[in-house]
């Protein structure tokens, strides 16, 4: 250790030997930093991956998607709302899901209740429409980072469950799959009872054309677009979180704006 009238001699007093002892210390403390923050990071990258992220990553980012779910999923969190007068026409963006063509007439939605297998349900368009309707303005964004104002209608998600699969509101999650099961999304039971959440068969007051959906997708507002699963082929409504086709790819579960 380097006394206190030592460390107050002016510069030109410090010895040779003092001065090669002090630099010894420093390379050293550098040294060992670097080689701790190395290694750590050689840790940090043999960590088993989970969804395409280490796994150490992965806990800090379920404990923000944690507090972004508890904060942001409720009835007083909405997303800005727009005048009609704004609404675009939202670009072709993904068709994962969409190869076959489906006729409305034919098409099914088929529906999984909570803890209940036998009461599942296939459904028309027309039984959906017979819900009262909702309308909203608001902005879809893509995490590529462009966003346009479209204006959905459809039935609420929350209102779809109510009537059609009472008490599955209780489940931790709803997964919605396509016809093809391309493309399939997980989401946590509250964004699904959120009161923008919904399930469009209109964009812009017409019917939904085959690249954004037709007949039926999902619309969360407050979620990426990559939540919006386009062409509902199924629901189903479980404890067990969903397989989720871009959270496989390392991408944030809840996807939140």
């Amino acid at each position: 250790m380097i006394s206190k009238a030592e460390r107050e001699k002016p510069a030109n007093e410090i010895s040779e030997k003092e001065f090669k002892a002090r630099s010894r210390r420093s390379f050293l403390t550098l040294g060992l930093g670097a080689a701790g923050s190395y290694l750590g990071w050689r840790w940090l990258r043999t960590r088993m991956d989970e969804d395409g992220i280490p796994a150490s990553f992965r806990r800090v980012f379920e404990f923000n998607q944690a507090v972004t779910a508890r904060t942001l999923f409720s009835d007083k969190h909405l997303a800005p709302r727009f005048p009609s007068s704004a609404a675009q026409l939202i670009r072709m963006n993904g068709d994962y899901g969409l190869d076959d063509d489906v006729e409305v007439e034919t098409w099914r939605l088929q529906l999984t209740p909570y803890l209940n297998l036998s009461a599942q349900q296939s459904l028309r368009l027309a039984q959906i429409r017979q819900l009262p309707k909702t309308e909203h303005v608001t902005q879809f964004k893509c995490v590529e980072g462009w966003s346009t104002v479209v204006h959905w209608g459809g039935v609420r998600l929350s209102d779809f469950i109510w009537h059609f699969a009472p008490g599955s509101e209780k489940a931790r999650y709803v997964g919605l799959m396509t016809p093809d099961e391309e493309y399939y999304v997980g989401i946590d039971m509250p964004s699904a009872l959120h009161p923008q959440t919904l399930l469009c068969y209109e964009m812009n007051g017409a019917p939904l054309t085959g690249e954004h959906g037709a007949p039926l997708r999902l619309v969360i507002p407050v979620k990426y677009g990559i939540k919006n699963l386009k062409r509902i082929g199924s629901i189903t409504y479980t404890d067990q979180r969903p397989d989720d086709y871009w959270a496989e790819r390392g991408y944030d579960y809840y996807a939140a704006l």
